[in-house]
């Protein structure tokens, strides 16, 4: 799957957000190393916490089903600059591939590729426990 085709389904998920409060909606497509592809979109709740953004919602999805292992993340939001995954996602994402890349799209399907090493330099893992 081309950079293109992957925000294309990042874009797609966005349209199912359920962000009654923010109207912030985010989508994002994750790439499984087997080929497999996850996406999902951001879930707001009245006590505002309870929230999950797309990233955390593909990832939760991904290794619910079995998956570790992951090559590469688009995300899509309607913003004109371009929309990058918050401090959580990142450490959760890092957890599973460090050496993820990550394409952060804008409204108009420009985008930025990133590693999520760029993303989040000194991640917290394993080997700091």
């Amino acid at each position: 799957m081309t950079h293109t085709e992957l925000i294309a389904k990042a874009r797609e998920a966005m349209k199912t957000a359920y962000v009654p409060y923010s109207h912030f909606p985010v989508g994002a497509a994750l790439v499984a190393k087997d080929g497999t592809l996850y996406t999902g979109c951001n879930v707001e709740g009245a006590s505002y916490g309870n929230a999950i953004c797309a990233e955390r919602t593909a990832l939760v999805k991904a290794v619910s089903d079995g998956q570790r292992e992951f090559s590469t993340l688009a995300v899509a939001a309607n913003t004109d600059d371009f929309c990058t995954p918050c401090g959580i996602c990142r450490q959760m994402l890092y957890e599973f591939a460090p050496d993820l890349v990550v394409l952060c799209s804008d409204r108009d399907g420009n985008y930025k590729e990133y590693t999520l090493r760029e993303l989040l330099p000194g991640a917290f893992s394993a080997k700091d426990l």
